[in-house]
């Protein structure tokens, strides 16, 4: 496939528009997440009341998902996403003016950061499923690839601007300019047209509404069975590279080849969705699945035997094994399921993948004093593989196909 072709998507007036909308924004989430930790640490200079802040946007943005799935299938989602940015900018605005007049207590903090996280339950999944209304069918991977491949980008330059700015002028300044990207985000929204959606035969209740994203939700197989698989994924990775990866390093190879790990695997993300432009991804779960096995690596070799160049080299790996199926799974959700449906699934599918994440958090630092961090790690590699082993014993997510680069129908029924 030719450069020109890969970036089509951004010929697409709705999508350019869209594309500049994520780009911004992306920008501001990324140098806010290390000002907040450090306008946290200003009022209050335990480790503690990080975990609280954290914790109060985490579990408003679990518990709401599948509220948010709901409304972003009953209104267009671009102007869910208006809603929710400018939501946003007000929350981060005032976190902004508080820390910057000397006004910040803890409790407000935690206070809008729970709304900021109520905000995000209702843009996740309208971002989620926005984008099969932006391109033409035959253009999703190229479009998933590009907007994949600015989130990577940002995730290396957003943390190192936002230290700038919290190291020359103070968090109280990232945090502002954090809520000004919201804002030029929704302004950036405003341009994108999309037909509206047929009307409903009849009126739902938001529970109707919920029972029939439930009910689709376990009856297409490599749905629910992805998500499973990805609720104990998820967990691992949280306990194991999160958790304990860190301690480890910090007694064997040091922060600075900790560090150099974790851009390793930032860069495997980056020149996998470079490559994933140019090539179609075929088999889209059986590939994505196999690959982001590749992330068990980084954890055996710390267990093991931590060497900094094996060590850069597994991050390198599984950051190309999630981007593949990070692409996989975005074309398998949009390519075969009904617009009508999308943002409920992909509320489930969050749901089911989050809501682990904090056990993985919290067990396994206990685990590792009780059996040893290298012992935990080394079993933790082991199951994440045989996870990704179960996974692909369903045939349904093995045997899924790309759909037709012809425009045609989505399927809505279980995957056989």
């Amino acid at each position: 496939m030719s450069w020109k072709a890969s970036l089509a998507p951004l010929a697409e007036r709705n999508f350019a528009w869209y594309f500049s909308s994520r780009l911004v924004n992306t920008l501001g989430a990324m140098m806010a997440n290390i000002a907040l930790t450090f306008a946290v640490l200003d009022i209050d200079g335990r480790a503690i009341a990080i975990g609280q802040v954290l914790a109060a946007h985490t579990v408003p943005m679990i518990l709401l998902l599948l509220w948010g799935g709901v409304i972003s299938d009953r209104f267009p989602r671009a102007v869910v996403l208006q809603v929710s940015n400018v939501l946003s900018a007000l929350s981060q605005g005032t976190i902004a003016f508080l820390v910057l007049t000397d006004r910040a207590e803890l409790w407000m903090i935690i206070v809008l950061s729970a709304v900021h996280g109520a905000v995000s339950a209702m843009s996740m999944p309208a971002m989620a499923g926005l984008v099969p209304q932006l391109v033409p069918r035959e253009s999703l991977q190229q479009a998933n690839a590009l907007l994949s491949l600015t989130r990577n980008g940002l995730t290396v330059l957003g943390p190192s601007l936002g230290a700038f700015i919290v190291v020359t002028s103070g968090p109280g300044w990232a945090l502002a300019v954090d809520a000004l990207t919201w804002a030029v985000a929704a302004v950036l929204l405003a341009p994108v047209r999309i037909p509206p959606r047929p009307a409903r035969a009849e009126a739902s209740s938001t529970w109707a509404d919920l029972r029939e994203g439930w009910t689709f939700f376990r009856s297409v197989t490599w749905l629910w069975v992805v998500v499973l698989g990805f609720g104990g994924l998820n967990m691992i990775h949280n306990g194991a590279l999160l958790t304990l990866g860190p301690v480890v390093a910090e007694d064997t190879i040091g922060r600075q080849a900790w560090g150099f790990v974790l851009s390793a695997e930032a860069a495997g993300l980056l020149v996998m969705a470079v490559v994933l432009l140019r090539f179609r991804l075929e088999r889209p779960l059986l590939w994505g699945m196999a690959s982001i096995a590749t992330m068990a690596l980084p954890m055996l070799m710390l267990g093991v035997e931590p060497v900094v160049v094996a060590l850069v080299a597994a991050a390198f790996v599984g950051g190309m094994g999630i981007e593949v199926f990070s692409m996989g799974w975005a074309l398998a959700m949009q390519e075969n399921i009904d617009d009508d449906m999308l943002s409920r699934a992909y509320s489930y599918d969050m749901l089911g993948s989050f809501v682990a994440m904090p056990v993985g958090q919290l067990a396994w630092g206990p685990l590792g004093l009780a059996f040893g961090n290298e012992r935990v790690l080394v079993a933790s590699g082991i199951a994440y593989v045989a996870i990704c082993a179960l996974v692909l014993c369903s045939r349904a997510v093995r045997d899924l196909p790309r759909a037709p680069t012809t425009p045609a129908p989505s399927v809505t029924t279980a995957t056989p």
